[in-house]
């Protein structure tokens, strides 16, 4: 009795072999059972659909998962209505501006935002739940927004970032998550997160705890800094630039016999910051050694005599041994004496004279740019305003820059060791004398918003380029600071710049609508930013 043969089905092509497939392409792989041809692609898409069919139909049911927790309610006061349709609109803007060349009238709002975080946390508000995946989503985008956004966005946004993977950096950027740093007086709580905390942790810790009780801060440091890594044991010490003080003298002293070379560098870097450390002295005695005044020229005259060695007495408080490709050892030793003496004895070791007039004296044999750059670092290190305004020198002086000041970025380091108003007065009297083209290093040091002198001499020397034909797009880098950091009270000011100006016979064509458009962006955004103040203010009683 003869049997009917049964058909039996092929087996279906498994689904990661479809998808190789679909990348290789059927001209170079073809579904299992069918032949190389015409019919192919449609057979590879056949044999997709069937397969999604079959693996959603064969899905098993996972078991329910637990629910999650409520959100963490914020105590924060609600936005206001106007600043939270505000913060939408800020937060919709995500293109960005242009890189330059015509940008037209409209303010870029996304470089807005970070200006209305910092007022918003000033204020103390909590966000609309609606709008945290916005701001998350653009904090994500932009690291430099992460701190504000972060810290406005509040409890609620780090609940809501472990159900996302892309909101991650949430996590990581506030240590532990949701942990809270113990309060003053939870001295047991401060003691087991340290102990027992994640590495963020036990930074955060010890960052809240030294701004405000600096000794307990550098005494959970020191219980446990022999079993730390070589590592954290860095970035722990990092921290004790706050609070710096000369109670943290023997901890640092004993830093300097670390076995890692960066702790022994940092150590000995926060010792010189303290002008009355046993390590300043010692290298005051050091550079001393190197700088004196040569009575014997017809003028007084600094005569340097560099190092001959690094002994192992310099090595052990910071001085690096080897130096840098392209420079030579004695000017390295020499250069990193200096900057770590401290400054209040040089008028003693040259003759009682001030910062001014050390600086002005005449310095043998070209080591002027090297000392001088020295005592910038030292100016900066050790907070010292009154050799800070020494080596900047006169802000209208021709060279445009003090006798010490190599680079504009040295010139902005000392301007910051300078307050804010003499700091503007600085930058103003520079910009009048040299205009915007190198200023725009030193403007970035100036507090926001800028103080009324800086506003004048940023708009005038802005009104000079434009009288001058040029198109704007060389200020565009000016122009967009001054869009942020202007005071919007000098909106009123700028009216009579909005007009397309007569064009002059060597003015580039259409340079004036250029200026115009430029001038009309500037005072819309500084309106806006006026408009955003005033929608962040609370409530009236």
């Amino acid at each position: 009795m003869s049997r009917t043969p049964v058909a039996v089905a092929a087996p279906l092509p498994d689904w990661e072999d479809l998808v190789t497939t679909a990348l290789l392409g059927t001209d170079r792989r073809t579904p299992a059972g069918v032949a190389p041809g015409p019919r192919a692609p449609s057979a590879l898409l056949d044999a997709a659909a069937v397969a999604t069919v079959r693996r959603r139909a064969g899905l098993r049911p996972a078991r329910a998962a637990e629910r999650p927790r409520p959100a963490p309610a914020d105590p924060r006061p609600p936005l206001p209505p106007a600043a939270a349709r505000r913060l939408a609109l800020l937060l919709a803007d995500r293109s960005g501006a242009s890189g330059g060349g015509r940008r037209g009238t409209a303010p870029d709002l996304m470089e807005l935002l970070p200006q209305w975080l910092a007022a918003a946390n000033t204020r103390g508000f909590a966000p609309p739940p609606a709008l945290l995946p916005a701001l998350l989503d653009a904090a994500r985008g932009r690291t430099d927004l992460r701190p504000a956004a972060l810290r406005f966005a509040g409890p609620r946004a780090l609940w809501l970032a472990r159900f996302n993977p892309d909101w991650r950096f949430a996590l990581r950027s506030t240590p532990g998550g949701a942990t809270a740093v113990p309060g003053p007086r939870d001295a047991g709580g401060a003691r087991r997160l340290w102990e027992e905390g994640l590495f963020a942790e036990r930074v955060a810790l010890l960052a809240a705890l030294r701004s405000r009780e600096p000794t307990a801060a550098r005494g959970l440091l020191e219980s446990t800094w022999a079993t730390e890594r070589a590592e954290d044991r860095l970035m722990f010490l990092d921290s004790l630039r706050t609070g710096l003080g000369p109670d943290d003298e023997p901890f640092l002293e004993q830093a300097l016999a670390d076995r890692s070379r960066n702790v022994r560098a940092t150590a000995a870097e926060l010792l010189s910051a303290l002008p009355g450390s046993a390590l300043a002295a010692r290298m005051g005695v050091r550079a001393g050694a190197c700088v004196a005044v040569d009575h014997t020229r017809d003028v007084p005259t600094i005569a340097v005599e560099a190092p001959h060695e690094c002994d192992a007495g310099m090595e052990r408080d910071g001085v690096v041994a080897k130096a840098p490709a392209g420079r030579g050892d004695r000017s390295w030793w020499l250069g990193q004496l200096v900057e770590a003496a401290p400054l209040g004895g040089w008028s003693r070791r040259l003759g009682g004279r001030t910062p001014q007039e050390i600086v002005a004296l005449p310095v043998a044999d070209d080591w002027q740019g090297e000392l001088h750059a020295a005592w910038c670092r030292a100016a900066v290190r050790q907070r010292d305003a009154a050799w800070s305004r020494a080596l900047l020198g006169n802000p209208s002086a021709p060279e445009a820059g003090g006798p010490g000041a190599v680079s504009l970025a040295e010139r902005a380091r000392l301007l910051g060791t300078l307050d804010a108003a003499e700091r503007a007065e600085w930058v103003a009297a520079f910009i009048d004398t040299h205009g915007l083209s190198e200023a725009f290093q030193l403007l970035g040091v100036c507090a926001v918003p800028w103080a009324a002198p800086v506003g004048r001499a940023v708009v005038d020397a802005l009104d000079i380029a434009r009288d001058a034909g040029s198109y704007p797009w060389s200020f565009s880098g000016v122009m967009g600071l001054a869009e942020r950091c202007l005071d919007p009270s000098e909106a009123g000011r700028l009216d009579a710049l909005l007009a397309i100006p007569d064009e002059a016979e060597n003015a580039s064509p259409g340079a004036g609508g250029y200026w115009s458009e430029a001038f009309q962006r500037l005072v819309t955004t500084l309106r806006l930013r006026a408009a955003m103040l005033t929608e962040l203010a609370p409530p009236a009683p």
